[in-house]
């Protein structure tokens, strides 16, 4: 059990990981939920964040739950080397990929900080490629930032929850922050599936410590 845990949470090298597909996986044409278009056109004023914080199907629904600033969630695969990967290849740890979430939203309706606050409180981001029973590289804590400006915005909000939680006793933050590569849009059946299926699995715990506001970077 113990190498089993072990290769489950050790992540893998590029040269190592699965092949992969040149072509994109089918999926959803459009938001279950709220009906716009998963893939686009977006509106002109859009902008793109991507979260990583643990099993995608109940990190979806914490986004598109946000408010009217969000136009569009979707589940998919980030941070990896594996091109267009499958659900079932993401679990075995060999495509490097984090379940994830791309969220598409209005900066004027909803801001980027906001985005933050909610994926810091929505997960434990102390905890090491897990969340709660959900154990693997998989479901690691991660934010990929689509800009220079997200980076900083990420960067800064980390040090302070980061100073939040060492008062309350939690240990270092391990989320990865990083400029986003693709994203991949998983299978049709993985989008909004919290709403098709209200009784569905949902992993996600926060750990009850608020993350400070008003970050002070543009």
């Amino acid at each position: 059990m113990l190498n089993f845990l072990t290769r489950k949470t050790r992540m893998v090298d590029a040269a190592e990981s699965l092949p992969g597909r040149r072509d994109p996986l089918p999926t959803a044409e459009r938001h279950y939920v709220n009906g716009n278009p998963l893939k686009g056109p977006y509106p002109d004023d859009a902008e793109s964040a991507i979260f990583g914080l643990g099993c995608f199907w109940g990190a979806e629904r914490k986004f598109w739950q946000a408010g009217e600033g969000v136009f569009v969630t979707a589940a998919g695969y980030a941070g990896g080397a594996t091109p267009n990967p499958t659900y079932e290849e993401t679990c075995t740890g060999l495509t490097g990929h984090t379940e994830a979430v791309l969220v598409v939203y209005r900066p004027r309706l909803i801001s980027y900080d906001a985005l933050l606050k909610l994926f810091w409180e929505s997960h434990d981001p102390t905890q090491v490629m897990r969340q709660g029973n959900d154990v693997g590289t998989q479901y690691r804590s991660a934010i990929y930032a689509t800009s220079d400006a997200q980076l900083a915005q990420a960067q800064a909000s980390a040090e302070r929850y980061g100073q939040a939680l060492k008062v309350k006793g939690f240990g270092p933050i391990s989320t990865e922050i990083a400029k986003a590569g693709p994203f991949y849009f998983a299978e049709a059946y993985h989008q909004q599936y919290l709403a098709k299926n209200p009784g569905g699995y949902c992993g996600l715990g926060g750990t009850g410590v608020s993350c400070p506001v008003g970050l002070g970077v543009g």
